[in-house]
């Protein structure tokens, strides 16, 4: 049979029975849709955690205390991150360009009658390029401020606009737990980034920090930034070697802080989404499987139906073969025109989340053609036990079917 007029024949024998078609053609669309959906969601994830994690600085490190605990719950840090230990990178290790010790805590921030909690960050000036923050106005601290423990802080934009609303805020006077601290910048927008909301704080000298707001004798953490072009690994074995010697542990003993590179957070995030995305591809793709057994259960249905078309075929000449080809032709291209309906309606659902919700979705394409080429795959396998049924029938007995 030529390849045209089984087109035609499949066409017209479909569209004969067209709700039929329709419900068999459902659950590809369906299935088709919710894998494009799905996959796009995760790819969306995957892009958006990528940008947070670039706008946190880049080749950055993060030094922090290791956690204590038992049995596997961690219950508290170790308290032994000093800035003995961060004078001692900085002059051993010379891939480090830039270090800044890191405090974070919480305080009540008041300004006339504007009360609210912020988180505080004590850091030194140089946090500021290793974290990538720009002013929007004003200044950032130096290092006189910062040896002198001034009472002076940058604020983030959300935070300013909390207490401040629209009025001059460069100069103002804020209490931060009692104590009067002076605003003399103002940080540039960031944007939330789900975990940390870098709009929303204070950052004042870590030197101020310490000994006038937390009072404390140790650090909450260190960021680094290497310099261009240095391997993290290498200068991570190089700051962990540092910090070996200065805390006196042993090669064989665990360490007492964790370093990571946001290359491997980055790794650790994306392997998280990626895990993510192929449970909510796998969840879907059984839509489509589900759809397959649909296109079976039809194609039966039709094979019974048409028994003495089988058998008029068969007595015309047709082949076992040419019976094989036309039925397992028709349960294919149920499942690829389902397939084509369902790219439409997943790139579609994909717009709407988009419009309606602020998490944004992307289509790869190479996606979109392993949802259809999967969907074009399970319409000819399970096709294929109806059209076999549909070959073996014997022309005398389909003559006599009524």
């Amino acid at each position: 049979m030529l390849l045209w007029t089984l087109i035609k024949v499949s066409i017209k024998s479909l569209w004969a029975n067209k709700m039929r078609s329709f419900l068999a053609t459902l659950g590809i669309i369906i299935g088709v849709g919710a894998v494009i959906a799905m996959l796009a969601l995760g790819e969306g994830a995957k892009r958006q955690i990528t940008q947070k994690v670039s706008s946190l600085g880049s080749n950055l490190m993060i030094l922090r205390p290791g956690q204590k605990g038992s049995r596997g719950v961690q219950n508290s840090s170790y308290d032994t991150l000093r800035l003995e230990d961060a004078e001692a990178i900085l002059h051993k290790v010379p891939d480090v360009l830039h270090l800044s010790p890191v405090l974070r805590g919480s305080a009540q921030v008041k300004y006339l009658n504007q009360n609210t909690r912020v988180p505080i960050t004590g850091a030194a000036v140089t946090y500021f390029p290793i974290r990538n923050f720009t002013l929007q106005k004003g200044r950032i601290f130096d290092e006189t401020e910062t040896r002198e423990q001034a009472r002076v802080a940058v604020i983030g934009s959300q935070t300013a606009d909390d207490l401040f609303g629209k009025r001059d805020l460069i100069g103002k006077i804020v209490k931060v737990n009692g104590l009067n601290f002076k605003i003399i910048g103002v940080l540039s927008v960031k944007g939330d980034e789900g975990w940390y909301n870098p709009d929303n704080q204070l950052i004042i000298p870590y030197t101020t920090a310490m000994k006038q707001l937390f009072g404390l004798d140790y650090l909450g953490g260190i960021d680094l930034q290497i310099k261009k072009g240095v391997d993290p690994e290498k200068a991570k074995e190089k700051i962990t070697a540092v910090m070996r010697y200065q805390h006196r542990i042993p090669a064989d003993m665990p360490l007492d802080f964790t370093l990571q590179s946001q290359a491997e957070v980055l790794d650790t995030l994306n392997s998280i989404t990626m895990a993510l995305t192929l449970l909510l591809g796998g969840i879907a793709s059984i839509s489509l499987l589900v759809g397959g057994i649909g296109i079976m259960n039809i194609m039966l249905v039709t094979v019974t139906e048409r028994t003495r078309e089988i058998g008029i075929r068969k007595a015309l000449g047709a082949r076992n073969r040419d019976i094989l080809r036309q039925f397992l032709f028709e349960s294919t291209l149920i499942s690829l025109i389902g397939g084509g309906i369902g790219i439409a309606l997943g790139t579609g659902a994909c717009y709407l989340i988009d419009a309606l919700f602020s998490f944004s979705t992307f289509i790869q394409p190479v996606y979109v053609i392993i949802a259809f080429s999967f969907s074009a795959a399970v319409g000819t396998f399970f096709g294929f036990y109806p059209a076999m049924r549909a070959a073996k029938q014997d022309p005398i007995e389909a003559l006599r079917y009524e």
